[in-house]
């Protein structure tokens, strides 16, 4: 898929994302309802969903679409826990070569990881796309994911009791 192609995939995102959490502040509301355009939207995803931040170093699995992912991921383990820890976007083309890979699915062979910040800042979830084929992703999709990742943001900052709060 060329990067025109994705450009306007996650154009589309953010458009229908925009229409259908403009009033919506749950946070669990708006990462399924994310998780769900995702997945429908990027055909090279395997696995599109949110871990949750739920204790201090510890992500738990939110919503999501794909097989089963893993039920808790420590912030020392695996792509999305490195994206917690260093509070930055993991883009790894070959999961193998990755240290510390967790092979929640043991078909996946590339990844994403963007983290999701509340309105205040706060770290409260990762976003965590998976792919069967290598190097699936790439700058257009951090581009993408990381500007969907923002436009999140006001619809995360409702029900407080979906996150652990320090």
């Amino acid at each position: 898929m060329n990067g025109d192609t994705k450009k306007e995939i996650y154009r589309e995102a953010l458009r229908e994302l925009d229409a259908v959490l403009a009033d919506v502040d749950d946070p669990i509301t708006a990462m399924a309802t994310c998780a769900s355009v995702l997945h429908q939207k990027l055909p090279y995803a395997s696995w599109t969903g949110f871990y949750r931040v739920v204790a201090p170093r510890l992500l738990r699995v939110g919503p999501y679409q794909g097989p089963l992912g893993c039920l808790e991921i420590s912030f020392d383990r695996g792509v999305c826990g490195a994206a917690a820890r260093q509070r930055a976007t993991q883009l790894v083309p070959d999961v193998h070569a990755f240290a510390g890979h967790i092979a929640c699915d043991a078909a996946a062979r590339s990844e994403i990881v963007i983290p999701i910040y509340d309105p205040r800042g706060e770290l409260v979830a990762v976003l965590d796309l998976d792919s069967h084929q290598p190097a699936a992703f790439d700058d257009d999709d951090r581009e993408g994911l990381e500007r969907i990742a923002e436009r999140l943001r006001p619809s995360l900052g409702g029900d407080r009791a979906a996150f652990y709060i320090p």
